[in-house]
């Protein structure tokens, strides 16, 4: 049972590794959508990206961030405030009081930096395991991979799980595909999942890993 499940892994990792290959080579100058200057700025867009596109937050923070500089700026304003500064991002209530809990940890027990720590990351309010992801690794550079909805989604239809879990396609993802890939393998998929990969109309007859996709649809 051992050498069979070694076997398996084996080969897996192998289609993994071959899968990743090609979009290495399909999106060369690949890098995070959300447009930031500081760790901090990282961290609030982010937050903001929660059901949200990127395009749409990177709208919002180049005038956010020219009004707000670090984590003491949020707390001087009212909620209604900067509920009006994120409005169009969505579920802006929900958000505002995130980023201002977020900041009033940051200033009481980071001394208002934010942690090069994964753990310490998501322990912040209002940041999970995919914010603290996205920060650890595009910020800090830390071995991290952000499930957002193009990973899960993608992680699936390429057959290396079978859950909507983001926790479990995290760890899966981890166990198949090289550590120093791991910040960018979000990318790769996230790319993908844009221009060719794409929900409900999937582009297989262009797509560079169809011929090692178990999904793959050739009337499509």
């Amino acid at each position: 049972m051992k050498n069979s499940t070694k076997t398996k892994n084996s080969s897996e990792v192998k289609r993994a590794n071959e899968i990743l290959k090609k979009l290495k080579k399909e999106y060369p100058e690949v890098k995070i959508a959300l447009n930031f200057g500081t760790p901090f700025q990282l961290l609030i867009s982010t937050i903001l990206s929660a059901q949200c596109t990127d395009d749409r937050v990177n709208l919002v923070t180049k005038s956010l961030f020219k009004k707000y500089k670090k984590p003491g700026d949020y707390l001087k304003v009212t909620n209604g405030e900067l509920e009006k500064d994120i409005f169009s991002t969505g579920f802006y209530r929900q958000k505002a009081k995130n980023i201002k809990n977020c900041c009033k940890t940051l200033l009481e027990n980071f001394n208002g930096k934010v942690p090069q720590n994964f753990e310490a990351l998501n322990s912040l309010p209002g940041v999970g395991r995919k914010t603290a992801s996205v920060v650890a690794g595009n910020a800090f550079g830390i071995p991290a991979i952000a499930v957002d909805t193009h990973v899960l989604r993608l992680s699936n239809l390429l057959g290396f799980v079978k859950t909507k879990d983001p926790g479990k396609i995290e760890m899966k993802l981890k166990e198949i595909f090289p550590k120093q890939d791991w910040i960018n393998l979000g990318h790769y998929l996230m790319s993908h999942g844009r221009k060719i990969c794409i929900a409900r109309r999937p582009k297989c007859t262009q797509c560079v890993v169809g011929d090692s996709c178990p999904s793959f649809d050739p009337t499509n």
